[in-house]
This record gives structure tokens, C-alpha cells and sequence, in this order.
């Protein structure tokens, strides 16, 4: 457990990692490309370590250097026979590997932690089955642990649903210039998170596939294109940025965060919009930003294209004069955690009214005290409650090694805004 330390002024430049959505999209298509590429910038932690330890069971080397993470890729052609691989609480290493897998030869048997298993994948699965590979949840319950039973990927048509997860779609995206005949994907109902399948169409056009498009309602990979090696520079993670921003909206006080591209398709750079809409000054640079805080006021905002930022918008929203309502968030609570029952549970230890809906939040700012956060095993409630303590003495967060799934060296770059 650690405790934070209220900070009297905070006027602060903090450098954030590679980001993590980008980190294992990259792994992927390069392990899929023929030939050695240079992730630069890559972002180390426990969630893309486990998606490195599934691609080399798949004989993909990979190994670290001074100039980055070096990748040598097989051309779409990985080891064959049975394969067993764990991954942990990884959402992401799970949808990914688990498409992977119908790119070799064998039985691949994916499995996670206990949240894990309680984690919904039938819908890949189904997609995959529709594409010529035979999967199936161990359990029969949807979810992990989960076996793939593989000869070759035909290709074809295939349905996602979209309120679920957007990975379920990246991850057939990925390996589908890699079937025998051209992939269509259709995609049912609404798709969440859009924003992180444009990450997943911006990596593979980096690396030499285009995906055809309809909005977000079907998707086309043509069969035959083949990704090529590169060197790639990762940009900045806006997702752990918004930590810092909210740092300087709560404490009022100025945070610059570099390594930040204002203008990434990343989703999550839309989270300043919302610091400005609540009351706080940003600017803006071609590689950086910064927030000054001034005094918040609450806002109403859909948060379905920034599910990650829902725990930073609730702690700042905390501080803020009137209420703040949250919506279209309902598969917040198929994450790590139910992030949503997690937030009611610690925003109410310290104090503050929260009221909760199927798909929604409400957060009432008000008179906020200290108390000792139970993370979940959730490294963005982690994160997020530390801001609290910035301003609150008395917070303490139990398990904060947690952060190291997404961000390992959090709690040293969180000790630069006390400088």
C-alpha cells in the first residue's frame, strides 16, 4: 500500500511511455511481416510482455536493444503443433493471440487469469468459425479458457457484434490479409471504442495492408496484400497522459505532458477537450501539451469512444462543482474490473455521491476525504485515485503494483509533479 502526499504547487513536465493500444498492434502485424522490424518507443509492461511471450511460443524471436524492440517476423507462417499460452488479465494479448492462433497449423489452447475467464469472447470465436477455423470456449460458458483448432483461414464473410469490444474486430482485421480468399466483416448493432480500430487500420497501412471501409458499419481486406518490415516509432500513450492533465485540472495547477500528439487518432486525446469544456486552460504543441487548472464545473459527456479515461473523468469530476454524468459505458464493466461498480464503491469511501445505471455514471462533486482505495486489481482505478490524493491527504492505494499492466514506471513519473 502506498500513501500520497498532497502536493502545494504543482508546475510540472512529465514524459509519458509508447502507447500500449499502438505497442500491441505493432507486435502483431510485424510477427506477421517477413523479415526484421524496429518498434521504437514500444511500450514494456506486463500486458505487452504477455503478448511477446505468445508470439515467441508461436517461434516469433523478439528481443530488446538501445534502439528498440526488434521483431523478426515469418511471414505469416507460425511453428505449428499444440501450444498452450497464458495471458494473465491481458483483454487485449487474449482477442489478439486467440486470432493469431488460426494462422497456424494445430491446436492452441489460450487461457487467463480468474477475471479473465469471466471475460465474454464467443463473439471472436464466432466470427472465427465463420472464417474456417474451429473454436470453442473449454467451458461452454464464452468465455477463456479457449481452443483453437486451426489447418488454414479460409476467409470469406463473417458478423461481429459491435457493442462488446472493438478488439474483436482488430483482431480479425490483423490476420486477414493472411486467408485464402478476400474478408468481410459486418458489423452488427453499434461499435464501441471506435476509435481503436482506426489505431488498427493506422498501423497496418504503416506496415503495407489497406483496409476498405464503410464508416464503421462493414469492413473489406482484400487476400494476398502481405505486411512489410519497418522501422516504427510508437507514439506517446494518451491514455496515461489524461492522468497527468487531471493532475493539473484538480490541484490547479500546470502540467506540460511531452511526447503527446494532440492530433493522433488515439481517442483519448479528446479528454483535454473535456478538461477545457469543464473549465481549465490547454495548449497545445505539435509533439506536447499542457493543462492549467482553474476552478471545474461538472459536464455531461459520452464516453464510448474514451472507455479507458471513464476512471480519470470520475476522480477529477469529483472536484468539481455540480454534477457530471457519464453515459454509453456499459461494457466498462467487462474490463479488468466492473469499473463501474468499482468507481461507486471508492468514490463513496471518500465521500462523495455517486449514483450508477446499467450503461451510465453519475458523479456529484462535493466535500471529498481520504481513504484507502481498493484498486480491484485495476491499474486505471489505481491511477486515477492517486490524483485524488494530490489534493486530499489520507489516500491510500492498496496493491498499487497493478499499474504495472499498462504503465510500469507510473509512480516515478507520478513523483515528478511533487519537483
Amino acid at each position: 500500500m502506498i500513501e500520497i502526499k498532497p502536493v502545494h504547487h504543482c508546475d510540472a513536465v512529465v514524459m509519458i511511455p509508447g502507447s500500449k493500444s499502438y505497442t500491441h498492434r505493432a507486435l502483431i502485424v510485424s510477427a506477421l511481416a517477413d523479415g526484421e522490424s524496429l518498434l521504437i518507443n514500444a511500450l514494456q509492461s506486463e500486458d505487452t510482455g504477455l503478448t511477446i511471450q505468445g508470439l515467441e511460443k508461436f517461434g516469433i524471436p523478439i528481443f530488446q536493444r538501445s534502439d528498440g524492440l526488434h521483431v523478426l517476423g515469418k511471414g505469416g507462417k507460425l511453428e505449428g503443433a499444440e501450444r498452450s499460452i497464458y495471458v494473465g488479465n491481458s483483454g487485449t494479448s487474449m482477442r489478439f493471440l486467440t486470432a493469431l492462433s488460426a494462422l497456424r497449423n494445430g491446436r492452441t489452447l489460450l487461457d487467463g487469469n480468474k477475471r479473465m475467464r469471466g471475460r465474454p469472447i464467443e463473439d471472436l470465436l464466432n466470427g472465427l468459425n465463420a472464417l474456417g477455423i474451429r473454436t470453442y470456449s473449454v467451458e461452454k460458458n464464452g468465455c477463456p479458457p479457449v481452443m483453437i483448432e486451426s489447418q488454414e483461414l479460409k476467409g470469406g464473410e463473417t458478423k461481429i457484434k459491435g457493442e462488446e469490444s472493438s478488439q474483436f474486430l482488430s483482431a480479425l482485421l490483423m490476420i486477414a490479409p493472411y486467408a485464402l480468399e478476400d474478408v468481410h466483416v459486418e458489423i452488427i448493432g453499434h461499435l464501441s471504442s471506435k476509435p481503436y480500430v482506426d489505431i488498427t487500420t493506422n498501423v497496418m497501412s504503416a506496415f503495407g495492408v489497406e483496409v476498405e471501409r464503410d464508416e464503421y458499419h462493414s469492413f473489406f481486406v482484400k487476400a494476398g496484400q502481405r505486411y512489410v518490415p519497418q522501422r516504427y516509432h510508437i507514439e506517446g500513450d494518451a491514455s496515461n497522459a489524461s492522468y497527468f492533465f487531471s493532475a493539473a485540472a484538480v490541484t490547479r495547477g500546470k502540467v506540460r505532458v511531452e511526447d503527446f500528439c494532440p492530433n493522433s487518432v488515439q481517442g483519448d486525446v479528446g479528454f483535454l477537450f473535456i478538461l477545457e469544456k469543464m473549465g481549465c486552460e490547454v495548449t497545445q504543441g505539435v509533439s506536447w501539451a499542457e493543462v492549467k487548472g482553474k476552478e471545474l464545473h461538472g459536464v455531461e459527456i459520452d464516453m464510448n469512444a474514451m472507455p479507458d479515461l471513464v476512471t480519470t473523468l470520475a476522480v477529477t469530476s469529483a472536484f468539481a462543482r455540480g454534477e457530471t454524468l457519464i453515459t454509453n459505458i456499459g461494457h466498462l464493466r467487462l474490463k479488468e474490473s466492473d469499473r463501474i461498480k468499482s468507481l461507486v464503491l471508492e468514490l463513496s469511501k471518500m465521500g462523495i455521491r455517486v449514483e450508477e445505471g446499467k450503461d451510465w455514471l453519475k458523479v456529484r462533486g462535493g466535500k471529498i476525504h481520504g481513504a484507502e482505495i481498493e484498486t480491484h486489481d485495476d491499474h486505471r482505478l489505481a491511477m486515477s485515485f492517486a490524483i485524488a490524493g494530490l489534493v486530499i491527504p489520507g489516500v491510500k492505494i492498496k496493491g498499487e503494483q497493478c499499474v504495472d499492466k499498462s504503465f510500469p514506471d507510473f509512480w516515478r513519473t507520478f513523483g515528478r509533479l511533487y519537483t
